[in-house]
């Protein structure tokens, strides 16, 4: 069978996190070879998973082949790779459903489901509104904490780029070390180099991002500290 299977990450995840486009196109194409799929593969890159799947670039092309019947299967890691949420993914599959196209989601809570039989397409329903119900516990828990922290005066947020949290738990203290690379962005910036020239240095210098887990900076995140205005407004 005729397979397409489509990869996404957000810049963020691209960096930080095991989802990245490679590792998904790696376990796709394995998980092809096992099924015996012949596979083309769709990526959309730097794109967020709450945008549905026909407003993505990679998305429209996966819809357009579906449409001209050029595949009968479609095959992606994980069930949010694709979908907004499990309402999103259940009335998009109905309707591959109804073209005789499948789903294939090889890491669905610990599980492969292939919505080819009657049994896949019930563990579909069950296992992503499972998943649906983790999301929405996460998000209440999240925000119990915050609730918590605001009574207590505790500041609610990231902390910015060139700025600590004093042990206070609300004030935010220089960064001497993230100051200095602010000042070097903004003179990189007033001899005119662009925001992913500036990047492209500051990864080259192995500078660490904010996290300190990598050295791998983005035009996005050199615009962000910019638009802060730091130092002049803290």
């Amino acid at each position: 069978m005729k397979a397409i299977g489509y990869i996404r990450c957000s810049t963020h995840e691209q960096v930080d996190s095991g989802l990245g486009l490679d590792a998904q196109a790696e376990r796709i194409r394995a998980y092809a070879t096992l099924k015996g799929l012949d596979l083309d593969i769709i990526t959309d890159a730097g794109v967020s998973g709450g945008k549905p799947l026909a407003k993505r670039e990679g998305g429209q092309r996966l819809l357009s082949a579906l449409q001209g019947r050029k595949a009968g299967a479609v095959v992606m890691l994980k069930l949010d790779r694709g979908f907004r949420n499990a309402v999103d993914c259940l009335s998009v599959v109905e309707k591959w459903d109804k073209t005789g196209v499948a789903l294939h989601i090889i890491d669905l809570g610990g599980n492969a489901i292939d919505t080819t039989s009657a049994a896949g397409r019930f563990m579909l329903v069950v296992l992503a509104g499972a998943a649906e119900m983790e999301r929405n516990l996460t998000r209440e828990r999240t925000r119990s904490a915050m609730a918590v922290k605001r009574s207590n005066g505790q500041r609610i947020g990231s902390v910015p780029y060139g700025h600590d949290l004093a042990d206070d738990g609300a004030t935010l203290i220089e960064n001497p070390t993230e100051q200095a690379v602010i000042a070097d962005i903004r003179s990189m910036l007033s001899r005119g180099a662009t925001l992913k020239k500036i990047a492209d240095e500051l990864t080259g210098r192995c500078v660490p991002t904010k996290t300190g887990k990598s050295t791998c900076w983005s035009h996005q995140a050199v615009a962000r500290i910019l638009d802060r205005g730091y130092p002049e407004s803290q």
